[in-house]
């Protein structure tokens, strides 16, 4: 059932039915003020950063999208060559079904193999951690793709209207804090595309999770997805409901960045080119993730993935330069139009 149901939500997300209705990114709201004299060489702008003490060539994450699906050894393998040969960093999806069966769809060491030089992410859901899971099922996740740290993904919206989805939530703030002190490497905490607030980023970071992937409405939604599953009128009634449920991406990361200052934010929910990029990073990402945006270009090749973030990367120069930002340092103090959040 669990590998079925992975296969389904990347049907369903392929076929352009998990998105949003109702709601932007908040990124619509955001707009640059343009430099007319930028007096910078564009040739000479430096989008490079670091990330879980590897370099990359731009601020750029694969997130994590694929799970256990049939399909998923041929994308998982597709991203790390592309994430590898762009200089990129990669995160997994759910390895659920890899921990629970004998199948791993991808999800072993090859993928270091292929991608020997940059940040590879684990992946486990925070509602398992009330199922059995615990540090060991952690250290298998790491080991696994010999990863350079564990996401744990938050998902209760999609748990709620799932109809086998795991609804107990008690807690489990604890528990990711345990993890937080206990494994090796870094813990990155997101949500799944409802957005982490400003009140949940600060308990977690009380319990030593330095990295929050905010995950914002915007983007895809899972109560869309679920709402496609639905075997009953009334499922797909109440997870509809909610297809726009959450905070946009862009309001998500500003409110982060003025509580916690200093924590490590990536930037994910319905960033689609590199001008949301862009205004990722003006609101206070240091990363920047992608997932349904670059699925389908995950399907067919490490080529099409690679082309696909350097349009990526080649826009986000393009809104450094009109903006007169020589790097990305500069782009975080980029003048914006009154009627920006900031």
């Amino acid at each position: 059932m669990l590998e079925e149901r992975k296969k389904q939500h990347l049907e369903i997300v392929l076929g352009g039915h998990g998105a949003s209705a109702g709601v932007g990114t908040g990124f619509e709201a955001i707009r640059f003020e343009h430099v007319a004299l930028p007096e910078i060489n564009m040739s000479a702008i430096d989008i490079s950063t670091y990330f879980l003490g590897r370099t990359l060539s731009a601020p750029f994450l694969v997130s994590s999208m694929t799970g256990g699906a049939e399909q998923a050894q041929k994308i998982n393998h597709n991203i790390a060559i592309a994430c590898e040969a762009v200089g990129i960093a990669f995160a997994v999806g759910s390895q659920r079904v890899a921990l629970e069966t004998n199948s791993d769809w991808g999800m072993n060491r090859e993928l270091r193999r292929l991608a020997p030089s940059i940040p590879i992410l684990a992946n486990i859901g925070a509602a398992q951690l009330n199922t059995g899971y615990g540090i060991d099922q952690a250290l298998r996740a790491i080991e696994m793709i010999d990863a350079d740290a564990l996401i744990i993904h938050l998902n209760p919206l999609q748990e709620a209207v799932q109809p086998e989805g795991d609804r107990n939530w008690i807690g489990l703030t604890e528990k990711i804090g345990l993890l937080s002190q206990s494994l090796h490497v870094p813990l990155v905490v997101k949500e799944v595309g409802s957005a982490v607030s400003p009140m949940v980023a600060e308990k977690l970071a009380s319990f030593g999770v330095g990295i929050i992937d905010v995950a914002g409405a915007g983007g895809t939604s899972w109560a869309a997805v679920e709402a496609q599953r639905a075997t009953t009128v009334s499922e797909a009634a109440i997870a509809s409901a909610f297809v726009d449920w959450g905070q946009p991406t862009a309001f998500a990361i500003s409110a982060i960045r003025k509580t916690l200052p200093d924590i490590f934010i990536i930037g994910s929910g319905g960033v689609r080119n590199g001008v949301d990029a862009a205004k990722a990073i003006r609101m206070g990402a240091n990363l920047v993730g992608q997932a349904a945006s670059v699925l389908r270009s995950a399907t067919l090749s490490p080529e099409a993935v690679a082309d696909h973030f350097e349009v990526m990367s080649a826009q986000l120069r393009v809104a450094c330069f009109c903006t007169g930002s020589s790097n990305l340092a500069d782009l975080r103090i980029a003048r914006l139009e009154a009627t920006s959040y900031a």
